[in-house]
């Protein structure tokens, strides 16, 4: 039974996980809060890789735009097989890994500290390589994580930088509505019987698109890679802007597209976006709270809470989650073991 993988106990962990992180993690995030604003701070260089650089993306946004902040991802073999870095000082160089393993991460912020720069990570294992070279670590407090495919540690992740965030902008309605979070993940999971019940329209599925903006830009790559590690599909996430500049062209009758659109200030566009493919018969899979996106679309997942934007990855991801998962189940995959992956991904 599904319910008795690892991969489903861990999905339906994440409001505990949540908490957790808001509680334990709070005053090492504050401190670095502290410490970027005392270092006058206004670059942060992000190294990441899969499920945490779809983290570093929504990071990329959140950071930028409600902290001012110039956010980049880095290219890690620049540091590592080129050895060519760039000038860090007077820059956040950020780690995110659930391991903390990968030598390509833990080479970034190992030149970031030769240059002088303030380091941190954010990881699962607090006593990790990436850890020990990072001046502020920040732990996701997840408990081990058995399935291969991570849930609770990005949405564990995404926790932290809202966290950061927050610490930054020293506003109180942002922590007081980041601390909601963990009872709005809890609802959300609700979803999963009305989950259950569309999976099986896509058995056969062997490709498809997923669709986010602005904040859930992040959203649409991280499911569409839970798609392809767990289902084996091609699957590509796209922004709604870079979709019409040529790949709509692959959009025929039937062909399958995820659009996931919470309430935002990209929903009138999002919802033109809908209409265009409705014109070229596409089938539209919507995850969003906004009634007449899904009364638009084919197949409608209805978050069942509204949550203010930027915080909406947090609980968008969910129902994505889950498709992945059952899909899988109901293709004989074995959920918590890909084929041909290994829970930690060392590059170089």
């Amino acid at each position: 039974m599904i319910s008795q993988s690892e991969l489903y106990k861990e999905i339906h962990e994440q409001p505990q996980v949540l908490d957790r992180i808001l509680k334990s993690a709070y005053n090492d995030i504050l401190n670095l809060a502290d410490r970027m604003r005392a270092d006058k701070i206004r670059q942060v260089v992000i190294a990441a890789r899969g499920t945490s650089d779809n983290a570093g993306i929504y990071a990329k946004y959140l950071l930028g735009m409600a902290n001012g902040l110039v956010v980049s991802l880095a290219t890690p073999s620049v540091f590592t097989i080129f050895k060519q870095p760039p000038r860090l000082a007077g820059t956040l160089v950020l780690g995110i890994s659930q391991s903390g393993k990968s030598p390509d991460i833990v080479a970034v912020l190992a030149e970031a500290r030769r240059q002088g720069a303030v380091t941190a990570a954010i990881t699962n294992i607090t006593d990790s390589d990436l850890a020990r070279q990072a001046d502020y670590v920040m732990g996701l407090y997840a408990g081990e994580e058995r399935s291969v495919a991570a849930t609770k540690t990005y949405t564990g992740e995404l926790a932290a930088i809202a966290l950061l965030s927050a610490c930054l902008k020293d506003e109180p309605h942002m922590l007081a509505d980041l601390r909601k979070i963990p009872d709005h993940v809890a609802s959300t999971l609700a979803i999963n019987p009305r989950v259950v019940e569309i999976v099986q329209r896509f058995r056969y599925m062997r490709e498809c698109v997923v669709i986010g903006r602005g904040y859930n830009y992040a959203t649409a790559f991280e499911i569409a890679l839970k798609l392809k590690e767990l289902t084996y599909s091609s699957v590509e996430p796209y922004s709604s802007a870079d979709f019409l500049h040529g790949p709509l062209a692959m959009i025929e009758h039937g062909f399958p597209v995820l659009i996931i659109t919470p309430s935002c200030k990209m929903l009138p566009e999002m919802k033109e976006f809908i209409a265009t493919l409705q014109v070229r018969e596409a089938e539209v899979i919507a995850i969003s709270d906004d009634v007449e996106v899904l009364e638009m679309a084919r197949i409608p997942l209805a978050l069942p809470v509204k949550v203010p934007e930027w915080l909406s990855p947090i609980t968008a991801v969910i129902p994505g989650q889950l498709l992945a998962m059952h899909l899988a189940d109901i293709r004989n995959f074995d959920p918590d073991k890909p084929r041909g992956l290994r829970k930690v991904t060392e590059t170089r």
